[in-house]
């Protein structure tokens, strides 16, 4: 083996879908954008099939259209940037719902797919994607008695259960949605764990179902599994790597492993970043390279032949610490090169 082997656990996906799935009374879509946060958006789509989800949100059209060719005609799919520019042939032939964000894109569906189900996105504090109060207030009777599939908005602060901005959502989702006989939604995986004020009709749980905070509780999903590629003995003083930013302070063995930035182990995961031989951790040495990482594997007393990246004595959420970002990011950016492998 030269490249990691990245192993994802179907399922811990639906394991996670089921156990968010029971902590409310509505509804529970699944969000597989990003070819399902890095991890295969068919595998997954399909897995969650199985296990009940029977509404699937994307970002973008061509995204869609890949889930239903995975899933078939039946679950509803929808589009989190509405009807864009050149979105209508796709949007029909693959029976797709945009959520319309703006008045343009609401125009551009009725007239060029008159009939066709479409969701509306509602900005309530956020300022990223939704129709403001002011378009809202000039297209809800417009919108409205096309009976929309869904009325949705998305909140900020979800993953921080004390910030004040959440309550402001909820009551600015409250009173856009006042009267509204069309199904709502508001909680993505941190809502969900809030109170059921925010749960509404619907969830749409995302990282959670990938094993990411905030959801702590949440089954791991993926493993990997990096080879070593050399060891070497490095003498007290000698240096590691570019920059010369490790300095070996005792006589050392250096394992270097195949994988690095290239593969999505940011650069910045560095310092503080270790990998399991076992139990037994196994700091970085020195700065994350393209295709390498130099890794100090003195403690273990031998040459291993594989270091784990992630795996049982360390989720995604540690290894985002480490590099001073989120479990998104190291989900969505693993790489093409590992050798990927499915259980179920």
């Amino acid at each position: 083996m030269s490249t990691g082997q990245l192993t994802i656990h179907l399922d811990a996906v639906a394991a996670n879908w089921r156990a968010l799935d029971a902590m409310t009374a509505c509804e529970t879509a699944a969000v597989v954008k990003a070819d399902g946060y890095g991890l295969g958006a068919d595998p997954v789509a399909r897995t969650l099939a199985q296990a009940g989800a029977r509404t699937f949100f994307v970002a973008a059209a061509e995204e869609g259209a890949a889930v239903r060719d995975a899933l078939g005609p039946g679950p509803r799919i929808f589009i989190f940037s509405g009807h864009m520019a050149g979105d209508t042939d796709l949007l029909r032939a693959k029976d797709l719902t945009p959520l319309i964000n703006s008045v343009d894109q609401m125009l551009r569906h009725v007239e060029s797919l008159p009939g066709h189900t479409f969701g509306l996105q509602l900005d309530t504090g956020m300022n990223r994607l939704g129709l403001e109060a002011a378009e809202w207030a000039a297209l809800r009777e417009i919108a409205l008695p096309l009976s929309p599939a869904l009325v949705m908005s998305h909140l900020a602060c979800a993953d921080e259960p004390e910030h004040a901005m959440n309550a402001r959502q909820l009551s600015a989702f409250l009173e856009m949605t006042e009267d509204v006989s069309a199904p709502r939604s508001l909680a993505a995986t941190g809502g969900i764990l809030h109170s059921p004020d925010f749960h509404f009709d619907m969830t749409r749980p995302g990282v959670g179902l990938y094993g990411g905070l905030p959801f702590a509780n949440a089954t791991p999903v993926v493993a990997l599994d990096v080879p070593v590629i050399q060891v070497r003995d490095v003498a007290a003083g000698e240096t590691v790597g570019y920059g010369n930013t490790f300095a070996a302070t005792r006589p050392s063995r250096i394992a270097t492993i195949a994988a690095g930035y290239a593969d999505g182990l940011i650069r910045a995961m560095g310092d503080g970043l270790v990998l399991y031989a076992g139990d037994t951790p196994c700091p970085v040495a020195g700065r994350v390279s393209m295709d390498l990482i130099t890794v100090d594997v003195t403690e273990l007393g031998g040459e291993p032949e594989v270091l784990t990246l992630l795996g049982p004595r360390q989720g995604v959420d540690m290894v985002a610490d480490a590099a001073g970002t989120i479990g998104y990011e190291i989900l969505t950016s693993l790489g093409q090169r590992y050798q990927r492998s499915y259980r179920s």
